[in-house]
């Protein structure tokens, strides 16, 4: 056989094996193509202390838009970027973490993911603001990664030290919370504080074996900041339990690190204020008549605190003693009516002021009446 003539068998032997392959029965399962997750497009990243938290929401779809039947393993690449340069799919990339699939519903908060990477010594040693760009993969087979996810940069700078000491004073009108200065970590233009508050647990109910803190019964909000090391948290409710902790903030030009959290500080909110005595007690006698015996009528300004729950009324026949509570009950409203006295007796009459958790107030000033 001629060399042009194997050539051309060779070629019709291809074409039919084509041909048999594309003419498979129908109902026949065909291969597939690999499932690749959807491209992560809302990668974000900050500095924490010696941390930098990546956040991002996982895929659920693949490129093909089919809802993905598994958790997908996620892939972490970081770079050195010299400064002024921009990262892109050139830059020479470092796989720095590698989270399994069985493994990832550790880092999820809902559907969002949050990462912490610590920075090494060797991190930390460029100069203040060295760029570190990330960027992620996602897959569901060993075979097919996602696309590269957006790029973000993030500027690194020596993080400020975390506030120590920190202390709690429950006042009547706001949580006093104070903490040591922190200084400001070389080359940051300012330093201020941010102060994140949780409520948790009962102080008077037992905290699990071993716990190192109360439970959080909800999670650590940002309770406002301050530039000194003194907060006052005025949206509090008496009774409850809080968590506080004390974050130090370091700006550098428009940029910011915020330092680790402090060691927690537990306060319950007890209520131990009274409120301030009334005022303005006056007293009517009203004359006895043939049907009924003479009274005393007390009226007195209105309290105007928030938890005000009512009043009492003392007696006595001496102005330098309180004498005994004669309002058996808590009063609602500011008066009383005392059918208990006697003819030319003389009477001195103090009230007082309770409010919701029992605390009461200094009794008020003595008002004196004469029966006839």
């Amino acid at each position: 056989m001629s060399r042009a003539a194997a050539s051309v068998a060779l070629f019709l032997s291809a074409w039919a094996l084509a041909l048999l392959a594309g003419c498979a029965a129908p109902g026949e399962p065909s291969a597939r193509h690999p499932v690749v997750p959807a491209a992560i497009a809302d990668l974000a990243a900050r500095q924490s202390g010696n941390d930098v938290i990546l956040t991002f929401d996982l895929p659920t779809r693949s490129k093909d838009r089919e809802a993905l039947a598994e958790m997908p393993s996620i892939e972490i690449y970081r770079a050195a970027v010299p400064p002024g340069a921009i990262p892109s799919q050139k830059t020479p990339w470092r796989l720095v973490y590698s989270i399994p699939s069985e493994r990832v519903d550790s880092y999820l908060t809902g559907n969002r993911i949050e990462f912490h990477d610590p920075l090494s010594p060797n991190d930390l040693a460029p100069p203040a603001g060295s760029p570190l760009a990330y960027n992620v993969r996602t897959r569901v087979v060993k075979s097919r990664a996602s696309d590269d996810s957006n790029i973000f940069t993030v500027h690194i700078y020596s993080p400020p030290g975390d506030p120590r000491n920190v202390r709690t004073a429950v006042t009547e009108s706001a949580v006093v919370v104070s903490w040591t200065e922190t200084a400001e970590p070389p080359g940051a233009s300012s330093l201020e504080y941010r102060v994140y508050r949780g409520e948790t647990e009962s102080a008077q109910e037992p905290a699990p074996q071993g716990a190192s803190q109360p439970k959080l019964k909800t999670p650590l909000e940002l309770a406002g900041s301050s530039s000194t090391p003194e907060f006052r948290d005025m949206n509090f409710q008496f009774g409850k339990t809080y968590l506080y902790t004390v974050r130090a903030v370091a700006r550098f030009g428009s940029d910011s690190v915020e330092s680790t959290g402090s060691a927690p500080a537990v306060v319950t909110a007890l209520d131990v204020f009274p409120p301030a005595a009334p005022s303005d007690l006056e007293a009517a006698i009203v004359p006895a008549t043939p049907q009924a015996p003479a009274y005393v009528e007390l009226s007195w300004a209105i309290g105007t605190e928030s938890d005000l729950a009512g009043y009492y009324v003392y007696r006595n026949d001496r102005e330098d003693t309180p004498g005994e509570r004669i309002s058996q009950e808590v009063l609602l409203s500011p008066a009383f009516r005392d059918i208990s006295v006697m003819p030319s007796g003389r009477y001195f009459y103090r009230v007082s002021a309770v409010d919701r958790a029992g605390n009461e107030s200094p009794k008020s000033s003595a008002v004196q009446v004469v029966i006839p």
